[in-house]
């Protein structure tokens, strides 16, 4: 009874999930309230794509030391290790001073395009503005503190768009409401957000600034947590957006649009920086999540133990696929745009992966049963196709996975993605359930390696 009560109440979420997906733009006009933005059925292009590049870039990424937030941990929380690397760096150094560091002169964006669609990413997000407020564009709002007029001299935001949108990958823009030094957010807050002059004349400006200029697909909002979304008038803003914006039919919008918001509204839900929950969730979600698993930003200081194996990073993403969820692989260039190879290793091996499993990742859906802890199975689905994904190579190549047992009464052909030929199965009682049990051909002759896919056509 626990299998079968599992198994409906999947096929419930899955079908509640369906529903908020769309296929065609909605011609619908939403108004400013959650009660209406939440009707938004999201676009399915999303859904469908899976697999994003995360890129934390920007003055950050001179020290390249500690996180991205290294000026907060410096000036804010004090932290004693920022005061020492300061003194060793340059004793006398303000954190703007970085900015004329920030060279990109090896920012090649033709590349970093052809690197991320060979690692099969389906959209990519960029930091436009991180809570620093220096903008990788040349922002009317950022006078003097943009990537044109300091540093590299150049509309970072603007290159990478247009040679993502080359490789026809989606691209999309990650904004932080706040700033942490900002004289007008200060001020505001000082008021306990009484006043709103950084909204008005700053944020809200900006936001529209970037959206009609580079027309992202996805809006990856962040830094909202100290004030409401009353504060940030984040419904006017989203009702404009999906009504009258210039990519108000394909844009997805995250969940981080003010204190409480989180997990609660939005087209996709983040919750926190790399969740994922290992279940099925009622609301589409992403897994925004980091190859150095300290930070998001470029460590000169990183281990090698600090980044996650390729087998880490593509188990990651088979969990979160097969729990409903995107996810959103992010990495982080020097300040010179060159891309770490260790970055470049991992998102290659996650190409070459996804060149022979891609068909158990891109387009499908979470099936009724999500894994079989025993097997490190997960499993994804579509139309008439289960894939069932093993985490490590089974004990003397028989793989002994459990799923409702109608479903393995009707199994029309069973193989190993990579290879031609068919599988040797046979169906095995347990003290209380069938299991299937699969013989894995010789690991010697298997296409890729880490995670293996069995494709179930029933």
């Amino acid at each position: 009874m626990g299998l079968l009560r599992s198994y409906i109440l999947s096929t419930l979420i899955t079908v509640v999930l369906c529903q908020k997906i769309m296929s065609v733009p909605s011609s619908k006009k939403y108004e400013p309230t959650w009660d209406s933005l939440d009707t938004r059925p999201m676009p399915v292009w999303y859904d469908d794509a899976k697999i994003g590049i995360f890129v934390h870039w920007g003055v950050f990424s001179v020290p390249s030391f500690g996180s991205e937030w290294f000026w907060h941990s410096w000036k804010v929380r004090n932290m004693t290790e920022y005061t020492q690397f300061m003194e060793r760096y340059r004793a006398t150094s303000s954190y703007q001073e970085f900015a004329g560091d920030f060279s990109a002169e090896f920012f090649d964006p033709k590349s970093w395009a052809e690197l991320f669609k060979s690692a099969g990413a389906q959209y990519v997000i960029l930091t436009s503005k991180h809570h620093d407020g220096y903008t990788l564009w040349p922002s009317k709002y950022s006078y003097s503190w943009n990537s044109v007029d300091v540093g590299p001299h150049r509309d970072i935001v603007g290159e990478l768009s247009a040679a993502v949108k080359a490789e026809n990958i989606t691209f999309g823009l990650y904004h932080s409401l706040y700033e942490w030094f900002n004289p007008m957010y200060l001020d505001d807050k000082a008021s306990k957000f009484a006043k709103d002059n950084y909204v008005v004349r700053k944020v809200l400006p900006e936001l529209t600034e970037l959206v009609e200029t580079y027309q992202p697909y996805i809006l990856w909002s962040d830094g909202d947590w100290e004030a409401s979304e009353d504060y940030w008038e984040s419904r006017k803003f989203l009702a404009w957006l999906y009504n009258d914006s210039p990519v108000k039919d394909k844009v997805v919008v995250n969940d981080r649009w003010g204190i409480n918001i989180t997990c609660q509204h939005g087209d996709f839900f983040t919750c926190q920086d790399r969740f994922n929950p290992g279940v099925l969730q009622r609301h589409k979600w992403e897994n925004a999540m980091t190859i150095d698993r300290k930070s998001f930003g470029y460590r000169r200081n990183a281990k090698l133990e600090d980044y996650l194996t390729t087998h880490e990073l593509i188990s990651t993403m088979v969990e979160t696929v097969s729990c409903g969820g995107n996810i959103l692989i992010n990495i982080g260039p020097s300040k010179d745009g060159t891309i770490n190879h260790i970055y470049q290793e991992r998102l290659f091996d996650l190409g070459k992966w996804l060149s022979v499993n891609g068909e158990a990742i891109y387009g499908t859906r979470p099936w009724a049963h999500q894994n079989d802890t025993a097997s490190n199975t997960w499993y994804t689905t579509r139309a008439n196709v289960i894939y069932a994904l093993t985490l490590k190579w089974p004990t003397n190549n028989h793989l002994r996975i459990a799923a409702p047992v109608s479903i393995f009464e009707s199994i029309s052909t069973i193989q190993l993605l990579g290879q031609k030929q068919k599988l040797n199965v046979k169906l095995e009682w347990t003290s209380d359930e069938k299991v299937l049990v699969v013989e894995f051909p010789n690991k010697a002759v298997v296409a890729t390696d880490w995670v293996y896919v069995i494709k179930i056509v029933t």
